[in-house]
């Protein structure tokens, strides 16, 4: 038999018209879904950048909606043109908030209050207090004071949608202490809570006389993931990884002035995501041929950076008696001229993996957005960002399935987001969509 032809996106309308999946509410999601990847990913879509605005505090994104203002102005991205869902009174910089997480209500379960039913903020404030805010009217719904002793910075999903993980600040050692030779042991804390109702599983301590000189540490999926400087990465588990594992410590083999980063994919494979600025490779757990009580860590596939085989440059150089001298040396993985890896992220509902590369051409950076297959890391499609990127400043970009979001830090903290909507273009028309907020939406100000 030959190759089955793929099915075209008219028939698939005409059959969710004619009712053929009426029987599974699932079949006809996954279906719509399916034609929206097949049009997102076909060749004459593009993406336009549809508004712009720029805010003097930090921009977040989350699901669909925009955050000004320290989270205190929520914003919906749907629209072609920004839309208010609330503001938030003004608050003490003691009280602002610093990282949120989108709680979405779980299906199946008995809940105790009515308002535990519609989507939260998970919200960290930078006085120690975690916040459960309504995500439609910005309520506070719970709140707990998490500790003195540290600053609690970061918040991440543990197990999604269920466990958090909240990473406080890493410590650092006065002047005096280090001119003393004293060093400061511990390096940070993890406090993991369950949610709704917020309960204290554990607090770690992530002590450098325990595990060694580590750089960075984080928890996914009950895993402990702890960092080196050198590139060396370690998993801890209690028994899966720790006791049981082969290949349990991953290296990455790049030189470059940042470190690499891993996590845990969130498919929910199982499956291992290791992100170097030359190469993302996803890993995968397996048991060890004919020992089942033992698992080991191997590659499913790779990812690189589309880059010059010979990295080596040779310059020559002339002495006073004339003779030619030719120097070698190695560029480092992530110099700026090269395509470097910047984010990689999991838009989960097209299955594709969107990872973000960046050249620095002359004085400015050019970065796309190019979305890989889940499965087998194919390279599906490639989408221009049409501003420029200064590699000097942080950056976010989501991919939310017809919408890309570009968030950056600019001097003088100023921020800038961008909105791409998806455009299915078959002509050749100039891409000369891009309207400034302020002038597109009046009074609307952040």
């Amino acid at each position: 038999m030959g190759p089955s032809q793929k099915p075209n996106v008219c028939c698939r309308l005409s059959r969710r018209a004619l009712g053929f999946f009426s029987r599974d509410a699932g079949v006809v999601q996954r279906t719509n879904l399916g034609i929206l990847r097949a049009l997102v990913c076909q060749e004459s879509t593009k993406f336009k950048n549809v508004w712009t605005t720029h805010s003097k505090s930090p921009i977040a994104y989350e699901r669909g909606r925009i955050y000004f203002d320290n989270y205190r102005c929520c914003v919906s991205s749907v629209a072609s043109e920004p839309r208010k869902l609330y503001e938030m009174p003004k608050c003490s910089k003691s009280e602002k908030i610093e990282d949120a997480l989108l709680w979405e209500c779980p299906v199946g379960e008995m809940l105790p209050n009515s308002s535990d039913y519609k989507s939260s903020l998970i919200a960290l404030t930078a006085h120690n207090w975690l916040l459960r805010i309504s995500a439609t009217t910005g309520k506070v719904l719970e709140k707990i004071y998490l500790a003195s002793y540290c600053k609690f910075r970061y918040l991440s999903w543990d197990t999604p949608q269920e466990v958090i993980a909240i990473k406080s600040a890493q410590n650092k050692s006065s002047a005096l202490a280090r001119q003393a030779g004293i060093q400061q042991p511990v390096l940070l804390y993890l406090a993991v809570f369950h949610v709704l109702p917020f309960s204290l599983i554990g607090i770690l301590e992530i002590n450098k006389k325990i595990f060694g000189n580590v750089t960075d540490a984080t928890l996914s999926h009950g895993i402990l993931i702890v960092m080196y400087s050198s590139g060396l990465v370690r998993l801890y588990s209690f028994q899966a990884i720790t006791e049981q594992a082969k290949n349990g410590i991953q290296e990455m083999e790049c030189c470059s002035l940042e470190s690499d980063w891993i996590y845990f994919h969130p498919d929910a494979s199982g499956r291992i995501i290791h992100v170097g600025p030359n190469q993302v490779k996803v890993l995968k757990l397996s048991e060890v041929e004919n020992n089942s009580a033992q698992h080991q860590i191997s590659e499913d596939f790779v990812i690189l950076a589309n880059r010059e085989k010979n990295k080596n440059e040779n310059l020559p150089t002339v002495t006073a008696s004339g003779r030619v001298v030719k120097k070698s040396f190695n560029l480092l993985d992530d110099d700026p001229e090269q395509e470097t890896f910047k984010i990689v992220d999991y838009e989960d509902e097209l299955d594709l993996l969107s990872v973000v590369a960046v050249t620095q051409i002359d004085a400015e950076g050019k970065a796309h957005l190019d979305f890989h297959c889940n499965e087998y890391g194919t390279l599906l499609k490639s989408i221009p960002l049409v501003e420029s990127w200064d590699v000097t400043y942080s950056h976010e970009v989501y991919f939310d399935r017809d919408l890309v979001l570009h968030i950056e830090q600019k001097p003088s903290r100023v921020f800038s987001c961008y909105v791409y909507q998806m455009v299915c273009d078959h002509g050749d028309e100039e891409e000369t969509t891009n309207r400034s907020c302020k002038k597109d939406c009046g009074n609307f100000k952040f």
